[in-house]
């Protein structure tokens, strides 16, 4: 398999690995949710995740962008609270980007994730420090985009971005919420890591072990 471009089979094994950590992970992130927030985080994205896998597997999308638009209608439709929306926004624009391709080398796939960024930044309107999932997405496409500048080797570039989510996700635990529901606690919401930030680091693990596979 080569790692200068990922398939649409790839990309959807992505999803499906996104929804087997955040199901793994529902526990966890309904615990850092219930302490900043109304501790649905975890069950809203194992909802959505699972409904958009049923979805792509029980009609496997020929292109990129039929995959990651039925993908983000499906999570905008099926998840209440800020994280359906935002995610469903992130991988609408991925798709609209991406357009009807196949397959993306690493400069389409950093551009398609980057456009994914804008709309999330577009929908929630966070910056960086906010204490949200902008928190981890940012620094990890930065690392991507620069781990692209130098290699087309999309597994490098996925490793890269999931180190950098990982140190972005902790770093949210010493923030000051300023968007969503964990912003009413002031400053209660320190000390504690944001539950999007944790999921969206789980987004950037299944890619690793996507790309990973032989």
């Amino acid at each position: 398999m080569s790692n200068d471009t990922i398939t649409v089979d790839q990309l959807t094994d992505w999803l499906t690995r996104f929804r087997d950590l955040v199901t793994e992970q529902v526990s966890y992130l309904t615990e850092l949710d219930s302490a900043i927030g109304d501790a649905d985080h975890g069950s809203n994205m194992t909802r959505g995740m699972g409904a958009v896998v049923e979805k792509i597997h029980a009609s496997p999308a020929g292109t990129v962008d039929e995959l990651f638009k039925g993908a983000g209608m499906t999570l905008v439709t099926s998840v209440g609270g800020a994280s359906g929306p935002l995610y469903g926004t992130f991988f609408l624009r991925i798709g609209t980007t991406a357009g009807p391709r196949t397959s993306l080398d690493a400069p389409g796939l950093a551009a398609a994730l980057r456009a994914g960024l804008g709309g999330v930044v577009a929908r929630g309107k966070a910056e960086a420090g906010d204490k949200t999932m902008f928190d981890v997405l940012s620094p990890a496409l930065a690392a991507f985009d620069a781990a692209v500048d130098v290699s087309s080797d999309l597994s490098t570039a996925a490793h890269a971005a999931y180190f950098a989510a990982q140190t972005g996700r902790d770093a949210t635990r010493a923030l000051l919420a300023r968007k969503g529901r964990a912003s009413y606690l002031g400053e209660r919401s320190i000390g504690h890591i944001d539950p999007g930030a944790a999921s969206t680091a789980l987004l950037f693990q299944a890619l690793v072990e996507t790309l990973g596979e032989e």
